[in-house]
């Protein structure tokens, strides 16, 4: 005896949707090295993940504006966005700034559905980055040991990202086994670079290597360097920068803004107050 079976009705898959753009929001700075960083970090980016699309803007100073970036991506027939802050701590700039200016976007006619993703740090990939920089200039990790390092961040009011900046520097110091790593700040909040260089050597450090822990070149990067060569720190290591670290954190981030609420344009005041 023998069975008939039906034919299995094999249902087509859905079309996929295209993955949102990355959009790369920067600080922006006066200086022409800033904007120079960011634009060969994209580069990289878009040679990491080849056919996905990729943007940049600028907070402040450098254009295009994340308003103007928004505007060529619409005209382009993107529908979807994840804008990535290209900013290491979660402070002033991520919590305010960029969601409002990302919310009046969301206002215009036809604007793409944008999501805002977490900030960079704190990560692993930072501090393997930050590790690489000090290699450039002679600090092996063989030497670890026998060196303390000075973590020289931008500097923030807010205590949440200082408190970042200091538990990157108690990572650091358990992943790379340094004597010590101190905190330090060019702005906003002690110590200075130069007080946490002095620091180390009263702690009796003998060799004190800098790591600006800052994205880009620019007027408090230089501040960073000015107060490592006026303390004596005997190296320091070029910004963060452009490296395979940074470009694969930003993926990562852009990957779990995917999944963030999309930000909503702001609601208008009721007439009449």
């Amino acid at each position: 005896m023998t069975t008939s079976t039906s034919p299995r009705l094999l249902t087509p898959p859905a079309a996929r949707r295209p993955a949102p753009a990355l959009l790369v929001v920067a600080h922006g700075s006066r200086d022409p090295r800033h904007a120079a960083t960011v634009t060969a970090l994209l580069g990289r980016i878009r040679a990491e993940r080849p056919g996905q699309l990729v943007h940049g803007c600028y907070l402040d100073f450098t254009l295009p504006s994340p308003g103007q970036a928004l505007a060529r991506l619409r005209a382009a027939g993107v529908r979807e966005v994840v804008a990535v802050p290209l900013l290491l701590t979660d402070a002033h700039h991520a919590k305010k700034d960029i969601p409002e200016v990302l919310a009046a976007q969301a206002a215009v006619p036809g604007a793409p559905l944008v999501r805002q993703a977490p900030v960079l740090g704190p990560d692993r990939l930072l501090v393997d980055a930050l590790t690489r920089r000090l290699g450039e200039v002679g600090i092996a990790p063989g030497d670890a040991a026998g060196i303390g390092v000075v973590l020289a961040a931008a500097g923030s009011s807010d205590p949440e990202a200082i408190a970042t900046v200091a538990a990157t520097a108690r990572e650091w110091r358990r992943a790379a086994g340094w004597r010590a790593v101190r905190p330090a700040f060019a702005s906003a909040s002690p110590p200075t670079t130069a007080d946490a260089v002095r620091a180390l050597r009263a702690q009796g450090v003998r060799r004190v290597a800098v790591a600006p822990y800052v994205l880009a070149p620019g007027r408090l990067p230089d501040r960073i360097l000015r107060g490592a060569a006026e303390a004596g720190a005997d190296v320091v290591a070029p910004v963060i920068g452009d490296c395979p670290e940074l470009a694969a954190l930003v993926l990562r981030r852009w990957e779990a803004g995917t999944e963030a609420p999309p930000v909503r344009a702001p609601r208008r005041a009721a007439a009449g107050g």
